[in-house]
């Protein structure tokens, strides 16, 4: 098998099922890596980031809104300027934006850091959290 590769359609990109980039990918519209997708380097979007369930991105990630699904891994910060939602069991090593991040739960995530609201769902591990107002949805 080859290198993994993108479809696209559009602004839209999709990769395969269970593709894997061996580096830095840099990609100048949306961005769809569906379940078991993994970028070994740092990830640049220009639009919106949709990192599937058990993907795995080994560097940064600059995005401007993402969605990363559940037991996802981010080993770098996540820097986006818009929404964040950050799907049950992922782990993200910090996350910086100006929008709303959403945190669903057993996530583990560094420190957040938004102009927006931070909105928790469940019981989550952090850093610091700083953000316009904090909500909390539940513990359990």
């Amino acid at each position: 098998m080859g290198p993994a590769r993108l479809k696209r359609s559009g602004d839209l990109y999709i990769a395969e099922k269970g593709a894997v980039f061996d580096g830095n990918l840099r990609v100048p519209g949306d961005l769809v890596l569906p379940p078991d997708c993994h970028v070994w380097g740092d990830l640049v979007v220009n639009g919106r980031l949709d990192l599937g369930p058990h993907g795995t991105v080994g560097g940064r990630v600059y995005c401007r809104d993402g969605m990363i699904g559940h037991h996802a891994v981010i080993r770098g910060p996540l820097t986006g300027s818009g929404k964040i939602t950050v799907a049950d069991g992922a782990q993200v090593q910090g996350i910086e934006t100006t929008g709303t991040v959403v945190l669903r739960p057993g996530v583990r995530v560094g420190d957040v850091r938004t102009a927006g609201l931070i909105l928790i769902h469940g019981r989550i591990t952090s850093g610091l959290l700083v953000g316009r107002q904090v909500k909390v949805f539940g513990n359990g």
